[in-house]
């Protein structure tokens, strides 16, 4: 994987608000549906069985789910859970807003981020599927109102509709910060230019596409353009028409800003300090990288339909042929067409994470036995996803899916906790590793901040971080770098 280092964290393993004073968190929305007695005993299960990647000898490593909503100040969750092919749960917990103390519901709706790039990979691959577009041509060729201008740094080598949809175009700008609601919103090619009132960085080439995959939201941009030049119409009502209405995804929406009809419904997003978004929330005109809305009811149904799909029992969208297509890693093993691709013991799984700001979502869905889980927090604070993706697999007995590290934390001396103490450079992200008080930690771009322990003189984890690290010396003892395995490669943050 060549993903930047937050990409690995916050979409691979998704884990990266508010004070909830005494908002009763573990007391589902009274919308919530009710459900048989051997079903709802297993939500108890789930609710009480949280659990990280990593098991710390002599300590707490299970906890519920009402406790870790309250430790990660969570306002609001919503869960689905995939079994035997069918929705078999889907439960709210929380607050959608804080202020009103509006309790979230299984209808509420939550950004879905970086997974609205799972269903424009379908819509995308709906009209190569009619024969309109080409997945290997020149992307120029579909482009009218806006062309990606190539330049030396491509090598000549023409980006594809393929290559945009698996990061492998080569391009820059990972993510999108949003726009405030009152802001003037930028068109399509002023983002993708970087023009004023766009927030972000021209869309350009910063290798030569075909070479490896690295994240790219400014990649997907670029099909949402595509989408919108080759049909002559607006994205929202493209996915709308061709994607969400056949899926039945009924609540979901890409219009951006939402519908005067939706706002009863939206979820206020929240900071790590507990502040709200400004403004409740941003908008995306970045539609098919970040505008989704959605919950995870409807991206359940997605999942079910991808299962069917995949198996010929299905084609509400997309053949069997074609989603075999969208589901098969284009360069290396892990990034497909929209989608990202894991193996767990035997078994293969499709997923998304997504994080914009106020809200974190991660979804998984097995290429076989129907099973598949979707979860949505609106808070900056996504480390509570994977415990509880962790808790349905081992509640739902997922083969392989989830299983515990075993950890013994030692004492190391503040010498050498000293000599590791400094800035760490890994493609675009800066990581900090230093001592405040009793603790250790790691910083990520000054922002996202992870303890870390020791299980060596050299070797450190955190236990939000589905990773082990080491640090390594020069000959002359002097700290290096610390490096990690990511599946079968290995990546090292050098020391700045």
């Amino acid at each position: 994987m060549h993903q930047n280092f937050l990409f690995m964290l916050h979409y691979r393993k998704t884990f990266i608000a508010l004070l909830l004073a005494c908002v009763s968190c573990n007391v589902p929305a009274q919308e919530n549906p009710k459900y048989d007695k051997e079903t709802e005993a297993k939500i108890k299960q789930v609710e009480n069985n949280l659990r990280g990647w990593v098991h710390i000898e002599d300590s707490v490593n299970t906890w519920n789910l009402q406790q870790r909503m309250a430790h990660y100040k969570i306002p609001g969750l919503s869960i689905a859970v995939v079994h035997n092919g069918k929705i078999e749960w889907a439960r709210a917990y929380g607050m959608m807003d804080t202020a009103t103390q509006k309790p979230v519901s299984v209808q509420t709706l939550f950004q879905a981020a970086s997974i609205s790039k799972s269903l424009n990979g379908v819509g995308v691959l709906k009209l190569a599927q009619d024969k309109k577009v080409d997945l290997y041509t020149d992307i120029n060729t579909y482009l009218h109102t806006w062309k990606f201008p190539y330049d030396s740094v491509s090598k000549g080598k023409k980006i594809t509709i393929a290559n945009l949809l698996s990061h492998t175009a080569g391009l820059t700008i990972h993510g999108f910060p949003g726009y405030k609601r009152s802001d003037t919103l930028p068109s399509l090619p002023q983002i993708l230019d970087g023009k004023r009132p766009a927030n972000t960085e021209p869309v350009r080439s910063q290798f030569a596409p075909g070479l490896r995959s690295e994240y790219s939201g400014g990649g997907i941009t670029i099909s949402q353009m595509i989408v919108m030049d080759f049909t002559h119409e607006p994205y929202d009502t493209y996915m709308w028409n061709n994607v969400l209405k056949p899926l039945d995804m009924t609540m979901s929406s890409y219009t951006q800003p939402p519908t005067k009809d939706k706002e009863k419904f939206l979820a206020t997003g929240y900071r790590q300090d507990g502040k709200e978004v400004e403004e409740k929330f941003h908008v995306y005109p970045e539609q098919a990288a970040a505008g989704l809305w959605t919950n995870p009811t409807d991206l359940a149904k997605y999942i079910i339909e991808t299962q069917l799909s995949l198996q010929g029992k299905s084609h509400k969208v997309l053949t069997q042929e074609m989603t075999q297509l969208r589901l098969t890693p284009y360069l290396d093993s892990f990034a497909a067409l929209g989608v990202f691709i894991e193996k767990k013991g035997t078994e293969k799984y499709f997923q998304h994470g997504g994080s914009n700001e106020g809200f974190r979502c991660q979804y998984y869905g097995s290429f076989e036995n129907g099973k598949g889980v979707v979860v949505m927090v609106n808070s900056d604070e996504g480390r509570i996803l994977n415990e509880v993706i962790n808790s349905v697999a081992s509640v739902y007995g997922w083969k392989d899916f989830y299983k515990q590290v075993v950890k013994k934390v030692v004492n190391i001396p503040d010498s050498l906790i000293k000599a590791y103490e400094g800035n760490y450079f890994l493609n675009r992200d800066t990581i900090n590793i230093s001592k405040k008080g009793n603790e250790v930690l790691l910083i990520i771009n000054r922002s996202e901040i992870f303890n870390i322990y020791f299980s060596s003189a050299d070797e450190f984890f955190s236990k939000e971080i589905p990773l082990e690290f080491k640090f390594e010396k020069d000959k002359d003892g002097k700290v290096q770098d610390f490096y990690f395995k990511q599946g079968e490669q290995e990546l090292r943050a050098k020391r700045l």
